[in-house]
């Protein structure tokens, strides 16, 4: 008689290691983290050195007397550093409200509103992430990192320092322009490197999120076991 062949025994899925019990993940986290802070602010001091012309010097009772409207005028009159024609060049501005400028004005909130997302964003990883999620691990310190260095401005200058300003001059086409400030610009924005590292952080998360998605809406083929 034909006889079944014998099927393997089931193995246990490895068990879940919170992030917060490796030491691995922790030191991932930590030193993206703080390289992250240290090239943001380094990187607002050098501009702020040498991009004028001449150093500009930050003080924070300036900037609450100036007020957003008159922030501009702390920063003396410049030609923007080109770095990259048409691509990249430097040009100092101060940012009193959020990412792009928004929310100007309204300091504090976004002070408090930091601190809660840094907080948020440590007990994810701590709570909600393994030991083995290295690239989500990577995309949070990169968040932390960006939110930790524009909060370090608010808090010291009550201001942001921003001074990298991507595609100078291109014009949107169709004779577009964005709302509210009307530029027709495709990117009228100056920002600095913690903004850079909020965006590629939550971009990292978002294609890691999706690939777990599509891996998981798979069906899984197992071989079928012959049997007579």
């Amino acid at each position: 008689m034909p006889t079944t062949a014998p099927s393997n025994p089931p193995q246990d899925a490895p068990a879940f290691v919170p992030a917060y019990r490796s030491r691995s993940a922790w030191l991932l986290l930590v030193v993206v983290m703080v390289l992250g802070v240290a090239t943001d602010l380094v990187s607002k001091y050098l501009a702020f050195e040498r991009v004028a012309g001449q150093p500009v010097v930050t003080v924070r009772e300036d900037v609450v007397a100036a007020g957003p409207t008159h922030l501009h005028l702390l920063i003396p009159a410049h030609k923007p550093v080109v770095v990259v024609p048409k691509l990249l060049e430097f040009t100092l501005v101060y940012n009193p409200g959020a990412v792009f400028g928004i929310g100007a004005g309204k300091r504090w909130f976004f002070v408090l509103f930091t601190a809660a997302a840094v907080a948020a964003g440590l007990l994810f990883f701590a709570r909600a992430t393994s030991a083995k999620d290295r690239w989500t691990h990577a995309g949070i310190a990169l968040i932390l990192s960006g939110g930790i260095g524009n909060l370090y401005d608010r808090l010291n200058y009550a201001c942001v320092r921003d001074f990298i300003h991507p595609l100078p001059g291109m014009k949107l086409p169709f004779g577009l322009t964005w709302p509210n400030g009307g530029s027709n610009e495709v990117w009228p924005w100056v920002s600095n490197l913690a903004d850079l590292y909020l965006i590629i952080g939550v971009a990292i998360i978002l294609i890691v999120t999706l690939r777990g998605s599509k891996n998981t809406s798979k069906p899984s083929s197992q071989s079928a076991t012959p049997t007579s």
